[in-house]
């Protein structure tokens, strides 16, 4: 309801301003003279309306579902759509049974956007940052073919492959991080608690100390001293690395390095391949047009250079080229699929070969991330062999210097 600003005399005499509100102007003066008042000026409060209108967007904003929950989400919807039961009551059901606040406020205001006349494609295209355009466009899909059960059964393959190929490739990239902390924390101890106590014996075996022992004991004393320095360090290592992959310009420099390392180029280009051709195919199987699907496929990119050049193809798809003709054009894409792809549309089973390519990318991705991974472990244990080699002879290089003057 409306807010209105107004000044008016009490009893024709004092002045008075106020709030009130009402449904419109004429409402709002007949209850400030009902009040005791003679209205001399009266405004709506603007400020009030935007705050409202904020207020009610932010109360509808969804929050953005987790992974795993956007699969649960997704299941339960599949089941009940296709046993039937309307799409309102199935979001009622579902909010009434939610496990997590997310989930109960998505399905409350998507129920509420859908009973004031909005479908449920609709919902999901208001939605997007929630479950994310290709969510939304498969979606619409479901409904105008009438067989929305369908397609949320192919989009829960689709949550569930995703999910796999992020937890293969965290998994794989997990290890070398954890070491690499690991090695940082033995290090800080080291040199923060065991070459100080050591100093002391080192001053009274007298001589010139290495350098090497040297800057050991000054840089622990620099920790102990200055242990603050280091904790806001981390703090803005950590901000600086989630700004770079925050921000678009700094993520196309890191997307285009990765991009030319060895082994990691091929861990990330196959985990991008194994996406973008999972929705390429599910979407064509729900009957969205080829340009479509390519477009819906190559918003799944992590990677800013790949997305940017594959891009392309779908114009050159648009503009009457064949899929595989427009792919290759890229040069990024690897020769296998683009000569399954060719095949599928040759032979007029373009949905088969799609299915048979992912199959593929999946497991040329998982030879990739079993010899990443063998790669990994020696490659550890060299760098963590190092720097037990150089603290150990920072400790026992002036023992050795004392004994063979002895």
């Amino acid at each position: 309801m409306p807010n209105y600003n107004y000044v008016a005399l009490k009893r024709n005499r004092s002045q008075v301003k106020g709030k009130i509100d009402a449904r419109d102007l004429r409402t709002a003066r007949t209850l400030i003279r009902k009040m005791g008042l003679s209205p001399i000026d009266i405004k709506e409060d603007t400020d009030f309306a935007e705050r409202e209108k904020r207020a009610l967007a932010k109360k509808n904003e969804l929050p953005e579902l987790p992974l795993k929950d956007k699969i649960d989400f997704t299941t339960t919807l599949q089941i009940l759509t296709a046993t039937g039961i309307p799409i309102i009551e199935t979001l009622a059901f579902m909010e009434e049974n939610a496990e997590t606040k997310k989930v109960k406020k998505v399905c409350n205001v998507l129920k509420n956007q859908i009973v004031n006349g909005s479908t449920l494609a609709e919902t999901m295209e208001r939605n997007k940052k929630t479950f994310g355009r290709v969510y939304a466009g498969l979606t619409r899909a479901g409904e105008d073919a009438g067989e929305l059960d369908v397609t949320l059964s192919r989009m829960i393959e689709l949550l569930k492959k995703q999910a796999s190929i992020k937890s293969r490739v965290i998994g794989a990239l997990i290890y070398p991080c954890f070491v690499i902390l690991l090695a940082i924390v033995v290090v800080t101890i080291m040199l923060a608690f065991v070459f100080p106590a050591f100093e002391s014996m080192f001053e009274s075996l007298g001589g010139t100390l290495p350098l090497v022992t040297r800057l050991c004991i000054d840089a622990g004393h620099f920790i102990c001293d200055y242990w603050w320095v280091l904790i806001l360090a981390a703090i803005l290592i950590i901000t600086a690395i989630i700004y770079i992959f925050k921000n678009e310009v700094t993520k196309r420099i890191v997307d285009r390095v990765v991009l030319k390392i060895p082994l990691l180029n091929q861990l990330m280009r196959f985990a991008n391949y194994s996406n973008f051709l999972a929705v390429l195919q599910v979407a064509y199987d729900a009957g969205i047009p080829i340009v479509n699907s390519l477009y819906l496929a190559n918003l799944t990119l992590d990677n800013i250079v790949l997305r940017e050049k594959i891009s392309s193809a779908a114009i050159e798809v648009q503009q009457g080229s064949n899929l595989s003709s427009a792919l290759k054009a890229t040069r990024q894409i690897p020769n296998m699929m683009l000569f399954m792809i060719a095949t599928g549309e040759q032979s007029g089973r373009l949905g088969d070969m799609l299915y048979n390519c992912t199959i593929f990318i999946d497991k040329k991705l998982d030879d990739i991330i079993d010899t990443f991974a063998r790669l990994v472990e020696p490659f550890m244990l060299v760098v963590i062999g190092g720097i037990v080699l150089f603290l150990a002879l920072s400790l026992y290089m002036p023992l050795f210097g004392a004994y063979s003057q002895i």
